[in-house]
This record gives C-alpha cells, sequence and structure tokens, in this order.
C-alpha cells in the first residue's frame, strides 16, 4: 500500500469516528432527552448505572458499525487506487 492509500484509509477511519461520536451524542439526546454521559462530563457522574450502562452498549454498537463500515468504505478506496 503506498502513501496516499494509507492517507486515504486514517483519514476515512478518522472523519468516520468523528462523525459516530457526533451520531451517538444525537440520537442519545433524541431517545432520552438527556445529554449523552461522556466520561468526566457532569452527565456521567449524575447517570444512573443504568444509564450509563445503556450509554456504554449503544455507543460500542455504533462504534463498532461505524468501523466495520469505514473499513470497507477504505478497502473500495484503496481498491479503486489500485487499478
Amino acid at each position: 500500500m503506498n502513501t496516499v492509500q494509507k492517507l486515504a484509509t486514517t483519514g476515512i477511519s478518522i472523519g468516520a469516528g468523528f462523525v459516530g461520536s457526533k451520531l451517538v451524542d444525537q440520537l442519545w439526546k433524541g431517545f432520552t432527552g438527556n445529554k449523552a454521559p461522556r466520561k468526566g462530563s457532569e452527565e456521567a457522574a449524575e447517570a444512573s448505572l443504568r444509564q450509563a450502562l445503556g450509554f456504554a452498549i449503544f455507543s460500542a454498537i455504533v462504534a463498532a458499525t461505524i468501523q466495520v463500515l469505514a473499513d470497507r468504505g477504505s478497502n473500495k478506496v484503496v481498491a479503486r487506487f489500485s487499478k
């Protein structure tokens, strides 16, 4: 893999992570009406164990899905550049 392909793969992964974080925050607020209980935030200190576990599970599911989609997208970009 050449440098351009590595940079494209890294850029796609970073962008997907950023978008995923914002998506999780918006979806959590839409479903619960509260800000996401992120580590170190006031919401995290006030969250019940049920809310904290729910958020952890929800964000892990979204992160895993985005990781798979970003990996597939990166593979398509690399395949397109390789031709």
